[in-house]
């Protein structure tokens, strides 16, 4: 698994506070998470602004790649780098040439919001929907569910420290957290897990996604775009991510707790002793 490649500016940046409580007030420092714009370019021609937790970028170029429908693989993506730019960055991803060719013939733009959803969508028939089915013969017992969600409580490092960033996390079907990517945005934290999965080659039937936001569908639709055959969420599902976990044969456990969780679509996955 690639180790989280942080650069210097995803460091939680410290700020002079004041705090008051129960008649006390104290001076003092806290640690902010860092948002920042992130122009990413695909040969040349921007595709979209994010605003993103500068952190694990070249993971995020991949996943966001992948969720986007921008390349079927990590094959197809021959490189990422990121380079300075004028009030941000650039994230400057290197396609294949005959999936270059493809992508510039599409139109879309996506700008500013931090995990942005559907941004320049125009038309419904466009909202994304993945075409991949989830992973078939994976089932995980309730023991690992709890035990990955034990795990990522003390694998948040930005999220203990600034309470204002989102976790994903990838954990073997015994329950053993092997990846964990943050951000402030919880789309980002997914494409960022997503794209160090890819890179490292690993097999949607060899674990689980664990988020630790929202469960909307853009969040099942990224994770079906990987062929994750189990995805556990802290938050409640939408009923459109409900929808769309049973329209691609996605387990979605969610309003998740180190003892009890709650089956939404496809509960034959999840065994338990």
């Amino acid at each position: 698994m690639p180790p989280s490649s942080g650069v210097a500016t995803s460091l939680p940046a410290p700020t002079r506070v004041v705090a008051y409580g129960r008649g006390d007030e104290r001076d003092g420092e806290r640690s902010l998470a860092v948002e920042m714009p992130v122009n990413v370019i695909y040969g040349d021609v921007p595709y979209a602004v994010m605003m993103t937790t500068p952190a694990d970028l070249a993971d995020f170029a991949y996943g966001f790649s992948l969720t986007e429908g921008i390349v079927a693989g990590a094959d197809e993506i021959r490189g990422a780098r990121v380079e300075t730019g004028e009030g941000g960055l650039r994230l400057v991803v290197d396609l294949a040439p005959g999936r270059l060719r493809e992508h510039l013939a599409r139109k879309r733009a996506l700008s500013g919001r931090t995990g942005c959803g559907v941004c320049g969508i125009d038309d419904l028939k466009d909202i994304p929907k993945a075409e991949r089915r989830a992973a078939t013969g994976v089932t995980v017992s309730l023991a690992a569910v709890e035990r990955a969600l034990q795990a990522l409580d003390d694998l948040q490092v930005l999220g203990r420290e600034t309470r204002a960033v989102h976790a994903a996390a990838w954990a073997d079907r015994d329950g053993q957290v092997l990846a964990v990517r943050e951000d402030v945005g919880r789309h980002n934290a997914l494409d960022k897990l997503i794209g160090a999965l890819l890179r490292a080659g690993t097999r949607p039937e060899d674990g689980f996604l664990v988020i630790t936001s929202r469960c909307s569908f853009e969040m099942v639709e990224k994770a079906a775009s990987f062929g994750a055959a189990v995805l556990v969420a802290i938050s409640a599902p939408t009923s459109l991510a409900v929808e769309r976990a049973a329209l691609h044969g996605l387990t979605l456990a969610a309003i998740a707790r180190h003892d009890t969780v709650t089956l939404f679509t496809a509960p034959e996955r999840l065994t338990v002793p």
